[in-house]
């Protein structure tokens, strides 16, 4: 097991390109023939302006603005089209979401699956923002927003901590979430879910969902407990949550990662209890994105 410097890219740009034409091809059948519009309005809240990128339409340029750049870059403008909801991913910042096993990481799952939704909400044209928490349940985020450049920042300020509003602790988990979310959306959260009391915090995403629609991202970890053999007896094991040591057996270090599953099928079984829907995903990349997407997309235009 080892942990990364917060300076090295969790997911980078070719990633989220990867992730975008896996959506627009997944959604090639709901934009070709008859379907049922998912955009509501007349969409003319203006959001802001913006360089252009492909697929823009020409009734979207920004004459007067990209007369002033020389047409490089040309500028279009961004408008909001009032949707049936905003999504906002609330995700683990813990920093044992850092650590991993043979170079992948769970906080890179985490980034990942932001990414997806994120690109996601872009092509519904919905508001996508960010909530963060740690293992102390420390609340920040970033405001919904429309766009890819949107995604982007969210993903930036997961992985650094940057632009990211602190949240005042005011009472619980869900009132901080909810305090922070002004209209009903679409809230995937997103963790291994290997807290001290799993069944507290289900129980507050739970009186969430009566509000928001609120479903588990459950990033199976297990593998990140998969240590190779080791011939000592006892190990010193450092907690990088709380800074403290013990001695473990070499039969506890071995039962790790079937101990940590274990964990993860009892959050399941408690999350369904709860009325909450969860998606398990795996370490497997192109697994995860596709099962995520699907996920995510039949729920919004279940919604919509």
């Amino acid at each position: 097991m080892r942990t990364r410097e917060h300076d090295q890219s969790l997911v980078n740009l070719s990633d989220i390109t990867e992730i975008e034409l896996l959506i627009l091809r997944r959604m090639r059948e709901f934009t070709i023939g008859e379907h049922r519009s998912t955009f509501h309005g007349v969409g003319f809240d203006l959001v802001g302006l913006r360089e252009w990128q492909p697929g823009d339409k020409l009734s979207q340029i920004e004459w007067a603005q990209s007369t002033i750049t020389n047409f490089n870059p040309m500028i279009v403008r961004e408008f909001e089209q009032p949707s049936t909801a905003g999504v906002v991913a609330v995700a683990d910042t813990s920093l044992s979401t850092r650590c991993g096993a043979n170079g992948a990481l769970i906080a890179s799952a985490i980034a990942r699956a932001i990414a997806t939704i994120g690109m996601s909400a872009v092509f519904f044209q919905d508001s996508f923002g960010l909530i963060t928490f740690d293992a102390e349940f420390h609340v920040a985020g970033v405001r919904p927003s429309i766009g890819k450049s949107q995604v982007i920042h969210c993903l930036e300020a997961y992985q650094h901590g940057h632009d990211l509003q602190n949240l005042k602790a005011t009472g619980s988990l869900s009132e901080n979430i909810g305090g922070f979310i002004r209209k009903t959306s679409l809230l995937p959260v997103i963790s291994d879910f290997l807290f001290d009391d799993p069944r507290h915090v289900l129980a507050e995403l739970s009186s969430l969902n009566s509000v928001h629609d609120v479903f588990l991202v459950l990033i199976d970890s297990a593998f990140a407990f998969e240590l190779p053999p080791v011939s000592a007896w006892w190990t010193d094991a450092f907690d990088v949550e709380t800074g403290r040591s013990r001695l473990i057996s070499r039969r506890a270090v071995r039962a790790l990662s079937r101990r940590a599953a274990e964990w993860q099928n009892e959050v399941e079984r408690t999350a369904k209890d709860l009325d909450l829907d969860v998606l398990r995903l795996g370490v497997d990349e192109a697994k995860s994105d596709i099962a995520l997407m699907e996920f995510v997309i039949e729920r919004r235009l279940r919604k919509g």
